[in-house]
């Protein structure tokens, strides 16, 4: 399966809104890790990524947002993710992943 990034610039709540569907895996996570290392370049702030329609990820998908974190940490800036799956929500707690992420809803 593919994967689809939508992103767009919040300019009152000064943070990136991604949109991911489909799957992050070995054969998407360098898109994933490319648009989402431009985005901050462009504007270092924030990064809230809606994962309603993220049906899988998998441990490169996990590192390149362990990756995008690193980078945002340089600028005081967090990942937020929201709208997780059970089965992805579950992925997280098991790595120890939900506490160095900021998990919403």
């Amino acid at each position: 399966m593919s994967l689809i990034i939508n992103k767009l610039y919040d300019e009152q709540q000064k943070q990136w809104l991604i949109e991911l569907k489909g799957e992050v895996d070995i054969y998407t996570s360098a898109q994933l890790k490319e648009t989402l290392l431009k985005l901050i370049e462009e504007k270092q702030e924030t990064v809230k990524i809606d994962a309603k329609s993220l049906d899988y990820i998998d441990s490169t998908g996990l590192g390149v947002l362990i990756g995008v974190l690193k980078r945002l940490k340089q600028y005081d800036k967090v990942l937020k993710i929201t709208n997780i799956k059970p089965s992805i929500k579950k992925l997280l707690n098991i790595t120890g992943l939900d506490k160095i992420f900021v998990i919403e809803g």
